[in-house]
């Protein structure tokens, strides 16, 4: 999923909320469909929440720039008595002020304003590469943010969120450093991979080796080229094969070795705007083959043709895979 709240909700919730939502742009919606729509939305809070998801994945803005929402909003806390309907539709901004604002929080709003500041950042769908003032060539993947603070004693880059690719430059005087919130890596003459996945950062060493504390254990561990190494801030994951994956989206490619679909569809949707999802029945379906990162409809139709899945688009910015019958 592109949006990551989107992860606590259920599929069934997301999808009848986009449902109602796209029925609900349709000029030709009747009065009882409104009303149909009002008793699901006030059923159960994760409803709520889902509609919620859903009217800021369309709209992709931040609610608190949006002055219709604001106003009308304004108008409702102050008892603005306007017909049912109107009222309905003021609803909307409501719950992007109220709902949206505690999940925003959380998640994609900081995010968002981490990208805005950072010295190097990408969006959805964005991949970028630069060379430093040293002439190290550095690559970003979608959704990634990066500070560079470059001295005379040392080299120092601040990873934010997302993951980079790195192909060191030679400065014998100054280390090369990567600082992620769960610890520092040191670049031993190398070109390496480093990912904030989740509670965790991911090292995958290509060329040379990297060495590894991280930020609450002190503990040290050395990664040489074809090794990949999981770690948060108090524990080091086991040594394992470096991934091939992890290297191959710098030239515009997904690869995937046995990859439960969801996952696929997770790293995809970096690149999609949107929702991208899938029904969890077929979830955990094992996929195999490179796919374009930078044509996901393209990708999209080749699942489709490899696997027991058909996709299901509700709007070009909702997009879900179901078994197919």
């Amino acid at each position: 999923m592109s949006e990551h709240t989107g992860n606590r909700l259920s599929h069934a919730s997301l999808q009848q909320a986009a449902h109602w939502y796209v029925q609900l742009q349709d000029e030709a919606v009747s009065d009882e469909q409104r009303r149909h729509w009002q008793a699901w939305f006030e059923q159960t809070p994760e409803h709520r929440q889902a509609w919620c998801y859903v009217q800021r994945v369309s709209q992709r803005l931040l609610p608190l720039q949006d002055a219709a929402a604001q106003q009308a909003a304004g108008q409702a806390l102050r008892g603005d008595r306007r017909p049912a309907l109107a009222r309905r539709q003021v609803l909307g901004g409501l719950l992007l002020i109220g709902l949206g604002w505690g999940t925003w929080r959380g998640t994609a709003l900081p995010q968002a304003l981490g990208r805005w500041r950072a010295d190097f950042a990408t969006g959805t769908g964005e991949v970028r590469d630069a060379h430093l003032s040293d002439g190290t060539h550095l690559w970003l993947n979608a959704l990634s943010a990066l500070d560079v603070r470059y001295s005379a004693l040392e080299r120092l880059l601040l990873l934010h969120q997302g993951e980079i690719l790195i192909d060191t430059a030679k400065d014998p005087q100054r280390p090369f450093l990567v600082d992620t919130e769960h610890g520092r890596l040191q670049a031993l003459g190398t070109r390496f991979s480093v990912r904030r996945d989740g509670q965790r950062t991911l090292l995958n060493v290509y060329a040379g080796a990297v060495q590894v504390r991280n930020a609450e254990g002190g503990q040290v561990q050395v990664v040489n080229a074809g090794q990949q190494l999981a770690f948060d801030a108090r524990a080091l994951g086991p040594l394992l094969g470096a991934s091939a994956a992890r290297e191959a989206w710098s030239r515009g490619l997904l690869l995937a070795d046995n990859l439960p679909l969801e996952h696929l569809l997770d790293e995809l949707g970096r690149y999609r705007p949107g929702h991208l999802g899938c029904d969890p029945a077929i979830g955990r379906l094992p996929v195999m083959g490179a796919f374009p990162l930078h044509d996901s409809d393209q990708a999209l139709a080749l699942l489709e043709a490899a696997l027991p899945v058909r996709v299901k688009r509700l709007a070009s910015w909702w997009v879900t895979l179901e078994p197919r019958a």
